[in-house]
């Protein structure tokens, strides 16, 4: 019954707590009482997200400069989660078809989202830059970088080729302790997250702005100007409208 009780307990170190009694009942002692299945299981509460007006991004992204205003172009231009715009990979951007490719995100499953216009010229003389700090690397025996699913393994020096680097690098090298490789790791998501806080200040924004906050303003923005909400959904990438 304490379980069910919201007001006494966080929602997560209920969850833990249910998770546990579970495992404790079916797999250790091998018992299963229907009565567990019909408990009340603690929901997270709903709270509204933080949209900023078009007029307030645009507050907030006249006081940023650099790498973390083309970052948050992109968050605001496609709907982006923040790990997802910093993971992206040079080959997960297409210029020629204009839009991005979003792998592995939250929820298991690619999309597919517009390359902003307004983000298309910076991001390709950006990505010159990346290139030639990439090949700086090569030159002093580094340039790798992190591949998922083991393909590092299966295809040798595939993680020094060039499509393969993130957009977003990190200013320095550092040890992978997955690997103990020195390698080069995609840009702190901190970094960005400083950046928007120091903006927001100066441009005396009074409402919570984050990172997230341009992903939900790209989304309310996007339902304002008449666009189908299915077709948002799919931007977004939720299961669910």
């Amino acid at each position: 019954t304490h379980l069910a009780e919201h007001d006494r307990v966080a929602v997560s170190t209920q969850r833990q707590a249910m998770s546990a009694i579970l495992f404790l009942y079916r797999h250790v002692l091998k018992t299963n009482f229907e009565w567990l299945d019909n408990v009340v299981r603690a929901r997270q509460p709903r709270r509204l997200p933080n949209v900023l007006s078009r007029e307030e991004v645009a507050a907030v992204l006249s006081r940023l400069e650099g790498i973390p205003q083309l970052v948050v172009l992109l968050l605001y231009g496609t709907g982006m989660r923040i790990l997802e715009c910093l993971r992206l990979r040079v080959q997960d951007v297409d210029f020629d078809l204009g839009h991005i490719t979003i792998r592995n995100p939250k929820g298991g499953r690619d999309r597919v989202t517009m390359l902003p216009d307004a983000t298309r010229d910076r991001l390709a003389e950006h990505l010159v830059s990346v290139r030639a700090l990439h090949n700086q690397d090569l030159e002093q025996g580094f340039g790798s970088v992190y591949l998922p699913h083991a393909l590092e393994r299966k295809y040798p020096h595939t993680d020094r080729e060039w499509k393969w680097q993130y957009v977003f690098p990190a200013g320095s090298r550092g040890i992978d302790p997955r690997s103990g490789v020195e390698r080069r790791h995609h840009l702190h998501e901190s970094v960005i997250r400083k950046a928007i806080y120091a903006a927001a200040r100066r441009a005396r924004i009074d409402k919570k702005v984050s990172c997230h906050t341009f992903r939900h303003s790209f989304a309310t923005h996007l339902l304002m100007a008449g666009y189908d909400i299915r077709t948002i959904q799919e931007l977004l990438g939720h299961k669910d409208v």
